[in-house]
């Protein structure tokens, strides 16, 4: 069976727009978390979340494409066009795809259409409401920009939507109804409906005082999640078609899990039986042991409930000698379809550089977890093969592979 390799990667985050950007950062330990900006926040209980910073789309999109577009949109087809400069692909257009994760789709235009709705006196909603709110309409803005005519699909599984992009768009390849695929993640769900529900159902930190420390995975602290927002993008070809266009591969896609925890709505499995299911499943995908496992970037969004359980999934995985676990939504906050991409591509620059990004804030681990954090400064590492969790309500688990490519 065909191997599966990545030739492009794209990012859009709170902590920076580009790979370079958002890696660099990230290593350097900063916090793209802080009071939000872009809607009045006063009378909410949670006013913090990772804003992408200084943000005018106008500088990265056609201005038609801009006035059409939500903003996960717009984070999605920014991150695309990266990737694909980055992979110097000349299209095929009926042997192209793309895959597209998100999990909130176009939230924050619904809720703020409604609320000018609510409040006019004449009762208009424009003709762009609908497209702007699909799902679908992420890839299919990608594509018609690129004549991009063959497999489109759109995932939404919850936090584990990009993870999940990334196992459909290697499924498309293996089955050979394509040559190249692009897997795509965004989100853009800030605004108060989102936040007021998340808020009620105590998921959400409120340390509104003290932003950059507010998203502390795997702390005895930790006190909720920090919404996060962006894209991520990865070029997915064939080896075959990478080498014989003369591409540069920068790691290799091994395997992808997923299964569900058939368990409950919004909490994980207390015993974490989908994720331990899911990264096993993944490495005897990619016909690994426990001990080939370099780094995990772990789900880890900082919730009392849900780190507590990863620590015990990835223990019963990989028993007392687990490797490296890094969060990086201490940094970013939670991303949700869009940091099932970016946390693939922080591995894939950990295999590159052979650096592992920290886990910031993290001053008191949780106890008894014999698991090395990589708190607050990165490390030095050098590693074959990295893993990227993610894990979403409805107990949806999407654990990815990467290798350095041989």
């Amino acid at each position: 069976m065909e191997r599966i390799v990545i030739t492009g990667m794209g990012a859009v985050t709170p902590i920076g727009i580009g790979v370079d950007n958002y890696w660099n950062n990230l290593i350097e330990g900063k916090s793209g978390i802080d009071i939000i900006k872009n809607f009045d926040v006063s009378e909410l209980a949670v006013q913090i979340a990772g804003e992408i910073k200084a943000f005018n789309p106008s500088e990265y999109l056609p201005k038609d494409v801009v006035r059409k577009t939500d903003a996960f949109m717009q984070y999605a087809y920014i991150a695309a066009e990266e990737a694909l400069k980055q992979s110097k692909l000349e299209i095929d257009p009926t042997r192209t795809g793309i895959v597209m994760g998100t999990a909130m789709s176009g939230i924050s235009t619904i809720a703020f259409t409604q609320e000018a709705l609510t409040g006019a006196s004449h009762k208009k909603v424009g003709p762009r409401f609908i497209p702007k709110i699909l799902g679908n309409i992420a890839a299919a803005n990608i594509a018609i920009a690129h004549n991009i005519q063959g497999p489109s699909y759109t995932i939404s599984t919850a936090c584990s939507s990009g993870g999940d992009a990334i196992n459909q768009a290697s499924m498309l390849l293996k089955a050979g109804k394509a040559d190249v695929m692009i897997a795509v993640g965004a989100e853009s769900a800030h605004c108060p409906i989102f936040i007021y529900s998340l808020a009620n159902a105590k998921a959400l930190s409120r340390n509104n005082e003290n932003p950059q420390k507010a998203s502390r995975p795997f702390d005895e602290s930790r006190d909720g999640f920090v919404i996060g927002e962006g894209g991520g993008a990865l070029v997915l070809e064939t080896e075959s078609h990478a080498k014989a266009r003369g591409a540069k591969i920068y790691g290799e896609l091994l395997a992808c899990g997923n299964t569900c925890d058939a368990y409950h709505v919004t909490a994980p499995h207390p015993e974490g039986r989908g994720a331990i299911a899911c990264m096993k499943q993944a490495m005897a995908e990619a016909d690994l042991k426990p001990e080939d496992i370099g780094y995990i970037n772990a789900h880890g969004t900082s919730t009392p409930k849900g780190d507590e359980v990863e620590v015990h999934s990835v223990t019963e995985v990989f028993g007392d000698n687990p490797p490296l676990v890094s969060s990086t939504k201490g940094a970013t906050g939670h991303m949700m379809g869009a940091g099932g991409i970016t946390e693939v591509i922080a591995c894939i620059k950990s295999l590159e550089t052979g650096i592992v990004p920290p886990t910031i804030n993290l001053e008191n681990p949780i106890p008894d977890a014999k698991i090395d954090f990589v708190p607050n400064k990165a490390r030095k590492a050098d590693i074959e093969y990295a893993m990227s969790n993610a894990f979403g309500f409805g107990g949806q688990n999407s654990s990815v592979i990467v290798g350095k490519y041989k």
